[in-house]
């Protein structure tokens, strides 16, 4: 696989840039905690965002594998991060469909953990030390 992403800046540290891939295109800069603009995503937000989306895409096939009723899923992810400590916590909500059974829903609690050992994102980001805890909800219709 390959994969082409192209950052134009400009303004220096106050200024801000353009981040594009294929199908991503936004606006980044450096935070201003750090003495930067702060008008565009940073790198960490993009980092979080990447594993998410991996995570995401990761449940959305362990789910569908699963042949489970899925209504509809969320994923809000958290980072906290100090000098000696990456951590990011995943709250995935899966909303089965009324009829589902006891199993499904069980089983639909069981894809969130698969889904993380599944997200090659994550995994990567494990390997440097990140931690990263699923705390999954499933509810029906």
């Amino acid at each position: 696989m390959k994969i082409n992403v192209n950052a134009v800046w400009d303004g220096g540290v106050n200024g801000n840039g353009n981040l594009k891939a294929e199908y991503l295109n936004t606006k980044i800069a450096i935070p201003a905690s750090l003495g930067g603009s702060g008008s565009g995503a940073n790198p960490k937000e993009i980092l979080v965002s990447s594993v998410t989306t991996c995570y995401t895409a990761s449940l959305t096939f362990v789910l569908a594998s699963r042949n489970l009723p899925v209504a509809e899923l969320t994923v809000n992810s958290e980072a906290n991060i100090s000098d000696n400590d990456f951590k990011i916590i995943h709250y995935p909500h899966i909303v089965l469909s009324k009829a589902a059974s006891e199993e499904q829903i069980q089983s639909a609690q069981r894809a969130t953990e698969a889904a993380d050992k599944g997200c090659e994102v994550g995994n990567l980001l494990k390997k440097a030390d990140v931690k990263i805890e699923i705390r999954g909800k499933v509810s029906l219709l």
